[in-house]
């Protein structure tokens, strides 16, 4: 027959585990996140949106590939005086460089979307700096002025990406509302979508070169408006200082700071 010896300095630490569970158990929901979310290695997430009260949002192209249809969606957005921002590959400004300048004459922010579209989280430290730097001369050596936002390629990010990014005088931004418009939907499906998921603070993403982009867009913009957003760069609706960001990525102002300009 064989005995188990249990020390007491084990069952004074299994006594504070279940009692520390149990304590979690009966807080309230928000409460035991909040616990555990710091318990957690933190980790360092990029804004997809901003909150605010305020219907206002924010609407984003990813230029990396194709030209065709820029041109048309300068004409869209200003039939309806709406300025955006274009988050642009060096490759691209290469090839496109006229149209990088139309899109910064027509009032629309262009902006970082690396050098060469790589997958940033791959890269030492040296070469994300490389990606960053490389694209923003190339830009601000078109429009004059020198990117402060970076989108990832493929939406892909680390730690030690976002550090980086901010280490270089810039924000990480992503989304929270994607028109998905890539995979060649509908315009009536990218318009459903859009609308359907914008809210107060949103980022939304499209793609220039996208099938059915320039279709859906009027119909989008018609729709926000209507229902009374006001729609503007990314620079203009997120928050520059004295801000956190919750665990969905948005970006919650401190209680001193507001969460748009005025």
């Amino acid at each position: 027959m064989k005995l188990f010896v249990v020390h007491k300095n084990t069952i004074i630490m299994y006594s504070l585990i279940f009692l520390f569970v149990f304590g979690l158990i009966s807080l309230n929901k928000d409460t035991a996140l909040s616990v555990i979310q710091t318990m957690s290695p933190k980790k360092d997430l990029p804004i997809y949106s901003v909150s605010t009260d305020q219907k206002i949002c924010s609407i984003s192209f990813d230029a990396a590939w194709g030209n065709e249809d820029t041109e048309d969606l300068i004409r869209i957005l200003e039939k309806y005086n709406v300025k955006t921002t274009f988050f642009v590959v060096g490759s691209w400004v290469d090839k496109y460089p006229e149209s990088v300048k139309q899109l910064s004459d027509a009032g629309h922010e262009v902006m970082n979307h690396s050098d060469t579209h790589p997958h940033m989280t791959k890269l030492s430290k040296e070469d994300m700096l490389k990606e960053l730097n490389s694209c923003n001369d190339k830009i601000q050596k078109i429009t004059g002025v020198r990117p402060t936002l970076f989108r990832p390629p493929y939406g892909d990010y680390s730690n030690d990406v976002i550090s980086t990014v901010r280490e270089n005088q810039m924000y990480t931004i992503q989304w929270d509302t994607d028109s998905l418009d890539w995979k060649d939907l509908s315009k009536e499906d990218i318009f459903k979508r859009v609308t359907e998921n914008v809210k107060p603070g949103s980022i939304v993403l499209f793609h220039n070169a996208a099938k059915n982009t320039p279709q859906a867009l009027p119909m989008i913009l018609e729709k926000l408006t209507n229902d009374g957003y006001k729609i503007v760069p990314i620079s203009e609706l997120i928050i520059k200082d004295n801000f956190t960001i919750d665990h969905t990525g948005k970006q919650i102002p401190n209680q001193t700071e507001k969460t748009t300009l005025e």
